[in-house]
């Protein structure tokens, strides 16, 4: 079909890439040159057959949607993801997004609307599900002091009140009976989700909002 949007399916659910596969049928400007059931093979496969739009289903085996929107935007940078997720998640939305998603719908949305969607994906124009804009609006508008730490969990919680009280990590290790190479990984993931680089920083947050 000369001049039509060249589609690839990629989700883990067949009777789902048969949904998606129907309503690409009925769409005239748009041709359906492949599906993938994980996102390894989509990889593999966009070299071959080269599509315009990927739809993208974000939780599956083997490699997420997020992993493979990031490794695909990474080596074929003309291909444009739209994720498809049955949830509007809002820490998934902000993943798939940073990974270089261009649009981001939900699995019930209609036929002409999945249409419209690929064809401004195709032009480098963004479609959002109103519930995913809610969720990304509520999350860039949100006060910074209200969002820092509230992603840590109760564990990395446990390690940064330790950290606070000057314990290093054999410390830290001993006193949570668990390995150092565990609590190496929960500082990391600490100083990750605070965006600093040094223990001294955490702990200097940490006591600035309270987090422990």
């Amino acid at each position: 079909m000369s001049g039509a949007t060249r589609v690839m399916i990629v989700d883990d659910h067949a009777m789902v890439r048969s949904g998606l596969a129907a309503f690409l049928a009925v769409a005239d400007d748009c041709v359906l040159v492949g599906e993938a059931s994980s996102g390894a093979q989509a990889l593999r496969m966009c070299p071959e057959v080269q599509p315009d739009v990927v739809l993208m289903d974000l939780m599956m085996p083997e490699m997420d949607g997020v992993s493979a929107t990031r490794a695909i935007r990474d080596r074929f940078p003309a291909i444009q993801v739209i994720a498809l997720t049955s949830f509007p998640e809002e820490q998934m939305l902000q993943d798939v997004l940073e990974a270089g998603a261009l649009s981001y719908l939900l699995k019930n949305v209609g036929a002409d609307e999945l249409a419209r969607a690929i064809r401004a994906a195709h032009q480098g124009q963004a479609t959002l599900a109103p519930e995913a804009a809610k969720a990304l609006i509520a999350r860039v508008t949100q006060p910074r002091e209200a969002a820092v730490g509230k992603d840590l969990s109760p564990r990395e919680r446990e390690v940064l009140a330790l950290m606070v009280q000057g314990l290093n990590n054999p410390e830290i290790a001993q006193r949570l009976v668990v390995g150092r190479s565990t609590v190496k990984f929960h500082v990391s993931s600490i100083l990750g989700k605070l965006g600093v680089q040094s223990r001294t920083e955490a702990v200097a947050l940490a006591v600035q909002h309270h987090l422990v």
